[in-house]
């Protein structure tokens, strides 16, 4: 049976929870506090090439990672974590391995984050 892992913030539920456009008006505590968040998790290089790397595939296993990242085990369980605590990353665990996901509505909620609105 599949377990579902999920780590996530209070941004993750659902793009229009999200904060407004840190262009548009100045940012409540809160808001910036879960973005700085999400901006740490992608502020490593490591990181950034494994959310695309899963977001290039759809999904895919940790233990497909190794290889194009030239990572060990460990390190990928890190960083994915790092990612999945942020909101960015899904995973499921199936046997011993744990199948990752992008999470499109983060990816909006980011995008929205830094609109430049009229």
């Amino acid at each position: 049976m599949a377990t579902t892992v999920k780590r996530a913030v209070a941004l993750t539920d659902a793009v229009d929870v999200c904060c407004p456009s840190v262009l548009a008006e100045p940012l409540a505590l809160d808001d910036a506090t879960d973005l700085a968040q999400v901006f740490a998790a992608l502020s490593d290089p490591v990181r950034l090439r494994l959310l695309s790397l899963v977001a290039q595939a759809g999904e895919i296993c940790s233990c497909d990672l190794q290889d194009p990242l030239g990572k060990a085990q460990p390190t990928i369980s890190h960083h994915t974590k790092v990612l999945a605590e942020a909101g960015l990353l899904t995973g499921e665990k199936r046997g011993r391995w744990v199948w990752w996901r992008v999470v499109p509505e983060r990816l909006t909620a980011l995008r929205t984050a830094l609109e430049v609105r009229a």
